[in-house]
């Protein structure tokens, strides 16, 4: 069933008010749900339409309306059409973005370790201080409901959660809106048990289901935590003397190789993080076992909706600390505007 707009948007105000207040919704409370500026007159017989289509009810006479499984089912199709649209587009641009990220940080490594004659390294974006942007629970089958959410970066991230029974469509729509209510805007460190707590009461008998999606939520965000790290230049390290005897130079490519270990610069960069945007390690000072013949300069780049990553150069402690340090804050600069002007371009 079709409805043109102004129909759509009064069904939608009746269902709204309806979800929160559970009393019958008269012509005149709708006048101040929508942005249609309609009479009473004319949002009645709107009404008197809807009534006839079957999609709300009069309880007895003289109330307002309610809405009636029909309407509730029109109501649900069209807001999961809009957020499965939604969310499609998110995943083509993340798919679209994420590809020209690899290929950017890719060369960025190259450029870097050619230009200073030292060994590059560049982590993509982890998601910071990530926000839940909305969750929609979808019933798949009997016992399966699936919930998508999606976070800060257009993060997209699904995950099945089963059921004992099947629930209904008000039931699933009652607890779409308490989610979303309650999370959006929320990141997972703002969640705490009160919160939690809170949520699953006004859940009810739905108490456990909310609970696993907010963890699923929360695993979601986390499974971004994995680093992936670009290197180049590797074999620069055999123009220093200090570096190239057999030993050194096998500790030093291995962790490049490994690339796990360099985890725990970019983590203690991105922890860090000043005033420069600048973080020097001197030898010692390395939070990786096996270089501290070396130094490592880093920086910071910000792509927006709290995904950040680190740029750094390794070489020896006789480095030339002034150069890297004005080559890192350049490309730094670079890559976040080639990245955002790219996103505009398309009108992202």
């Amino acid at each position: 069933m079709e409805l043109d707009e102004r129909k759509m948007k009064i069904l939608q105000a009746v269902i709204r008010n309806y979800l929160e207040t559970g009393e019958p919704v008269g012509s005149r409370t709708i006048s101040k749900y929508t942005d249609l500026n309609l009479s009473s007159a004319t949002i009645r017989n709107e009404m008197s339409d809807l009534e006839e289509m079957g999609l709300i009810k009069q309880p007895h006479t003289s109330a307002g309306r309610i809405p009636t499984d029909a309407g509730y089912r029109l109501y649900v199709n069209d807001m999961l059409r809009e957020e499965r649209h939604e969310v499609e587009e998110m995943k083509n641009v993340l798919m679209t973005r994420e590809d020209r990220l690899e290929n950017l940080l890719q060369q960025v490594a190259k450029l870097l370790a050619a230009n200073t004659n030292y060994t590059s390294m560049i982590s993509a974006p982890s998601i910071q201080r990530n926000k839940i942007k909305f969750i929609q629970l979808t019933q798949v089958d009997e016992d399966q409901i699936l919930a998508v959410i999606v976070m800060d970066g257009n993060v997209v991230r699904n995950t099945m959660i089963r059921v004992e029974e099947k629930l209904s469509q008000e039931t699933l729509l009652m607890l779409n809106m308490l989610l979303n209510t309650n999370l959006n805007g929320i990141s997972v460190e703002q969640i705490n048990l009160g919160m939690i707590a809170a949520i699953k009461q006004e859940a009810g008998e739905y108490s456990e289901l909310v609970g696993d999606v907010i963890n699923a939520a929360a695993e979601a965000i986390h499974a971004d935590k994995d680093l992936k790290i670009y290197t180049s230049g590797a074999t620069n390290i055999f123009r220093y003397p200090e570096l190239a005897d057999n030993q050194r130079a096998s500790e030093i490519i291995s962790n490049f190789e490994e690339k796990q270990a360099l985890g725990s610069i970019v983590q203690e960069s991105l922890a860090s993080e000043n005033e420069t945007g600048i973080q020097v390690y001197i030898g010692n000072e390395m939070p990786v076992a096996g270089m501290n013949d070396c130094s490592v300069v880093t920086t910071t780049y910000d792509l927006g909706d709290g995904m950040k990553g680190t740029v750094g150069i390794i070489g020896p402690k006789r480095m030339d600390y002034d150069k890297v340090v004005g080559v890192l804050k350049d490309i730094s600069h670079h890559m976040e505007s080639l990245y955002r002007d790219d996103g505009e371009s398309r009108g992202e």
